[in-house]
């Protein structure tokens, strides 16, 4: 039987979700959980991978359970999150179709992006301080051909196990949710990695003035890593909707 896990987290103290042999992971950590409370090992396959330091409001998992009854989800949900460290939170525990995937299922992800622009300690854990002006407007131009193109090498990070750089990206776009601060939304049906950060480092020198919309454009069809911006921090990055 399968089951899905919908959780979220602060991944602050994580070296991302995928389990890593030099850091503590959150794939790991829930999976400990789980194979303590069903007194079994049980593998946890996730919807993505996020980075080192990025955050999920929304993450979806998937596990098989070889028992005789079916499991209940919604005290699972209590006993994880009774188990789990503060900063993972387990939200539902669902039974689904056997052939249902975490990953190759997902029809589409959603990521946020956040930027303040005048210094705010209650914000430095998750979101980035920009200091000086940005030209939203023309941001918000270049991001819009994003989804004008299905190649992402430039955005890439270089030397993955990935068979494709192929991502079809349905929205991008820039939005202010409260004076000085903004937020970038992204959602495709695949995501490369560290493929957010590097588009917002890009779209950073645009709206510097250092880069046309043209270049941006130059930058995706050039197919070179080295072409595109720095990656930006990890730490305002959000991983938010998961759909199926």
């Amino acid at each position: 039987m399968r089951y899905f896990v919908t959780l979220s987290y602060d991944g602050t103290g994580y070296h991302g979700w995928q389990i890593q042999p030099n850091g503590v992971s959150v794939q790991e950590t829930l999976q400990q959980a789980l194979s303590t409370l069903l007194r079994v090992p049980t593998e946890v396959v996730g919807a993505g991978r996020t980075d080192a330091g990025v955050h999920a409001s929304m993450m979806v998992a998937h596990f098989d359970w070889e028992g005789d009854e079916t499991l209940d989800g919604a005290q699972l949900v209590y006993k994880l999150n009774k188990l789990l460290p503060h900063d993972i939170a387990v939200q539902k525990v669902e039974r689904v179709a056997d052939d249902m995937h975490a990953r190759f299922s997902a029809r589409a992800r959603t990521y946020h992006y956040y930027i303040c622009q005048h210094k705010n300690p209650f914000r430095r854990a998750y979101s980035w301080y920009v200091y000086g002006s940005l030209d939203f407007s023309r941001m918000n131009e270049a991001a819009a051909t994003l989804k004008e193109y299905s190649d992402f090498t430039s955005f890439s990070k270089l030397s993955t196990d990935v068979k494709t750089n192929l991502c079809t990206v349905t929205e991008a776009y820039w939005e202010e949710i409260a004076p000085g601060e903004w937020r970038f939304t992204v959602t495709a049906n695949r995501f490369l990695r560290n493929m957010v950060r590097a588009i917002v480092g890009t779209l950073m020198e645009v709206g510097r003035g250092r880069m046309s919309v043209e270049g941006f454009r130059r930058v995706i069809e050039q197919q070179n890593r080295c072409s595109a911006g720095e990656s930006v921090p990890g730490n305002a990055l959000f991983l938010v909707d998961i759909q199926y």
